[in-house]
């Protein structure tokens, strides 16, 4: 769709389904974007907790039915969602885990973009690292991320979760691609190269960490996808060891730049998606400090 012909459209309606969302930064980075070309953009936060199936086939309903363009899909709901869709997007469907829902002529498909956004900003550490990873967490996100990895090329992904079934699920989802279950955070740690926290671990209120502090080196680059807040306790760990640190900004606005254009057919400038963002932190920080 041409840039002027969505715009002549009826507002561009997207939004986010989860909990807990009131911190997201992506209103801003979307509506910003969609400011940027042109478009009347709103999106909608729709923080519902403990929905069932019902609960959520209900608001996809409400999608559906009230001209949302799309909308995204984030904890705890990303695998949930998965059978309540009418279609699955091949990189969601082979990993079974959706945070993009896109609308069109009245049908709901599934895509995951916390995949391709991982990816692009992962590459940089890669590039200068060994090929030994370790990923914590096996549901969504860590889900996306392993993948984003595999696609990566990445000869060893060891992933670790609190529940070993699910690991072996998603290893087995992988099949050949250099996956394996780690035993332990030590297993998963031992001459690994790279970390990548997957889990909501960290996130506020929580501030604990999802790998003892003591495992951490100065030789190891350490990811975590939670950006509120920015600098996650396991990445102010990492940072005193001397490690690498990647927060959870890069993948927030590069899954959301590939969301927008799913939504839109539109690329939206990474740049100011990246200024929305950064100001939502600086916000954030400001009345955390005055508090």
């Amino acid at each position: 769709m041409s840039k002027r012909g969505y715009a002549a459209s009826k507002k561009l309606l997207t939004g986010l389904i989860g909990a807990p969302i009131a911190h997201s930064a992506s209103p801003a980075m979307h509506e910003r974007a969609a400011e940027a070309l042109g478009l009347r953009g709103h999106y909608q936060l729709i923080e519902v907790a403990g929905a069932d199936a019902a609960g959520l086939r209900m608001m996809l309903e409400g999608v559906r039915r009230l001209g949302f363009a799309g909308v995204n899909v984030t904890y705890p709901y990303k695998e949930a969602v998965v059978p309540l869709l009418d279609a699955l997007a091949p990189g969601a469907a082979s990993m079974g885990a959706v945070n993009t829902v896109v609308v069109r002529d009245g049908r709901l498909t599934g895509h995951n973009t916390d995949t391709t956004g991982f990816a692009r900003a992962v590459m940089p550490l890669l590039a200068s690292s060994g090929n030994a990873v370790a990923v914590i967490g096996a549901g969504g996100v860590g889900k996306a991320i392993a993948f984003a990895l595999a696609s990566l090329k990445v000869a060893d992904i060891r992933i670790l979760d609190s529940e070993p079934a699910r690991a072996e699920k998603l290893v087995a989802l992988l099949a050949s691609r250099g996956a394996r279950v780690a035993a332990s955070v030590e297993d998963a740690l031992e001459g690994a190269t790279g970390l990548v926290n997957g889990t909501p671990v960290g996130m506020l209120p929580n501030r604990d960490t999802p790998v003892p502090v003591g495992l951490l080196r100065a030789d190891l680059w350490v990811a975590d996808a939670v950006y509120s807040p920015l600098i996650t306790p396991l990445l102010a760990a990492a940072r005193e060891k001397g490690a690498r640190i990647m927060t959870g900004r890069e993948l927030a606005i590069y899954q959301a730049a590939d969301a927008f254009e799913l939504f839109t057919g539109l690329a939206p400038s990474t740049e100011i998606m990246g200024e929305a963002f950064d100001a939502v932190m600086a916000a954030r920080s400001a009345a955390y400090q005055a508090a």
